[in-house]
């Protein structure tokens, strides 16, 4: 297979509604134009409504990345189900051979998997072989893990290269960034001003951004994640905002 080694990096700040445009697909020019990456073909990605709670207004996507975590899943997980909520959880893949039923927990409690590669390293600074070589033990991880391949993809710090979103193309992964965060990684960040970020301004078919591990970031910083996260679920409700996962 041969991968473009293009140098130059790449962000993609996806929501919701780009996902859900008519024609919209992981080979759309919205995603692939800027990378000189050819956009013809693709899958195109449904949102799946919340199998319970009162009829919403409109929707946003809770993700969760660098996980699975033993402390940090557990809680953001027993929260989640409090509130009858589904995320995305964005999981490494040296992490998921650690913890595989963690993993299988996400997949059972009707959450879905998603891939942010096999090492947390950024995209920029590898190369294509390395970085296709990654793709592909990161999809196994999960695969053996759950029974079910990823379809989404989220770049370590939400950077990709060229190279990196060519391989995730062809790999028929869908990218998906986020247009909310919490910048719960920080050491200073209190989870009142994580919940005041993520709830500030936000609107229907946001992606939101947050943290249910430590391993990449600050220490301990998933507590404050899942201090934060009652006050951020109890809004949405508030909003008739409900959380999507993906079909």
């Amino acid at each position: 297979m041969h991968v473009p080694a293009f140098g130059r990096s790449l962000r993609l700040p996806l929501t919701l509604a780009d996902l859900r445009r008519p024609g919209f697909t992981a080979g759309s020019p919205l995603t692939l134009a800027a990378a000189g990456v050819d956009a013809g073909g693709g899958g195109e990605l449904a949102a799946r409504p919340p199998a319970s709670g009162p009829a919403a207004e409109g929707h946003v996507a809770l993700t969760f990345d660098d996980g699975p975590h033993p402390e940090g899943t557990p809680q953001v997980l027993d929260v989640l189900a409090q509130f009858h909520a589904k995320a995305t959880f964005f999981l490494v893949g040296e992490q998921v051979t650690r913890r595989p039923e963690l993993a299988r927990r996400i997949m059972a409690e009707g959450h879905t998997v998603a891939l942010h590669g096999y090492l947390h390293r950024p995209h920029p600074t590898r190369r294509a072989p390395v970085l296709a070589d990654d793709f592909a033990r990161g999809i196994a991880a999960i695969a053996d893990a759950t029974g079910v391949e990823p379809r989404l993809h989220r770049p370590p710090y939400g950077i990709y290269s060229a190279a990196s979103l060519w391989l995730a193309r062809e790999r028929g992964l869908q990218p998906l960034l986020w247009s909310r965060w919490g910048r719960d990684w920080r050491k200073v960040t209190t989870p009142e001003q994580i919940a005041a970020r993520v709830l500030g301004a936000l609107r229907a078919d946001d992606v939101i951004l947050l943290h249910d591990a430590d391993f990449y970031s600050a220490r301990r910083s998933h507590r404050r994640t899942v201090a934060a996260l009652p006050e951020i679920l109890e809004a949405l409700r508030s909003a008739r905002l409900a959380t999507v996962g993906f079909a």
